[in-house]
């Protein structure tokens, strides 16, 4: 799922060949600490872009909280982001996992969670930045618990994690059309730990994270083939506008490989997503192309999964 979620130039050190060694190392220790307030100056100057644009657009969606219908609600959120730019691995930049909020640079799986937390905050009345930050602390990692082993790697963890805090329900009726079922083989980090820089010199999250994969192994999810997705009128009645897509894959030691938003339009139902794809602009995009158009070009995703935002308050 985070699916399966740089460089600064040294261009000066040509520039300090000139003078004596303690001149050279007096120059290159005021460079790297101008480098160290320009990047902590940048750093809180994100954060509070990101704190202002998420209570401006709270305070801009309160009041609609009784005008608009959860469907309507939530694709008005995830409208929201159109235009911002896909960008991979945000929340791995660090070297210890903190809680990353970037709503300037987004993969398929933050963008989920970034829209879902404005909109568990709404259907709370909440319109605080920390009341977003902790919605999304709860949806990213398991219970709530803030580690790299207990980030919601895989979607299999994130939907049960999250349907276990009472965020959504994972909906695999009726049959048709879901009609497909998937037994979960699920080791991709385990296996290939070298390239991620969280999981390379830590054995024991290794270990921690192999074994709630092999926890996972072996269980069997239901799934609407792609084949289905051309009966519109079955699929009207159990996909809703603002579903949470997950598209299925045949790749080995994974679950599935993108995530979005359901929405219905005139010529059948398409994914609200960010997109990593140069047709799309490498952006959250909602594309032209139906879904079903969209994995008829993709072997390797055989179909989708559904799951269902729940809300108390919103209606």
């Amino acid at each position: 799922m985070r699916t399966i979620r740089f460089f600064l130039p040294l261009a000066m050190l040509a520039l300090l060949s000139v003078g004596n060694a303690t001149t050279t190392r007096t120059v290159r220790h005021a460079s790297a600490l101008a480098a160290e307030k320009h990047s902590q100056q940048g750093t809180k100057k994100a954060a509070t872009t990101d704190a202002d644009r998420i209570e401006r657009l709270l305070a801009d969606l309160l009041p609609l909280r009784s005008k608009l219908s959860k469907e309507d609600m939530i694709l008005k959120v995830a409208r929201h982001f159109i235009g911002i730019p896909y960008v991979a691995h945000t929340l791995d930049r660090n070297s210890e996992e903190t809680l990353v909020v970037n709503t300037r640079e987004m993969d398929c799986t933050t963008y989920l969670e970034n829209v879902i937390a404005v909109l568990l905050c709404v259907d709370r009345n909440q319109s605080r930045f920390s009341d977003f930050t902790r919605m999304l602390q709860s949806i990213r990692y398991r219970q709530g618990h803030l580690s790299y082993e207990n980030r919601l790697h895989y979607y299999q963890w994130w939907v049960t994690d999250n349907q276990q805090m009472g965020f959504v329900k994972e909906i695999e009726t009726p049959n048709p059309p879901f009609t497909a079922t998937q037994r979960l083989k699920i080791n991709y980090m385990s296996e290939n730990y070298k390239s991620y820089d969280m999981l390379r010199n830590h054995p024991k999250r290794v270990a921690a994270l192999k074994k709630i994969e092999d926890q996972t192994n072996g269980t069997v999810v239901r799934y609407i083939p792609k084949s289905q997705l051309t009966n519109t009128a079955l699929l009207r009645k159990v996909v809703r506008n603002g579903d949470i897509i997950a598209i299925t894959t045949n790749k080995r030691n994974l679950d599935t490989t993108h995530l979005g938003f359901a929405v219905w339009h005139s010529d059948g139902l398409h994914l609200l997503n960010a997109s990593s794809l140069k047709k799309n602009g490498r952006q959250v995009v909602e594309p032209k192309e139906t879904l079903y158009q969209y994995l008829m070009q993709r072997q390797q995703n055989p179909g989708i999964r559904v799951a269902r935002l729940i809300f108390d308050n919103l209606c």
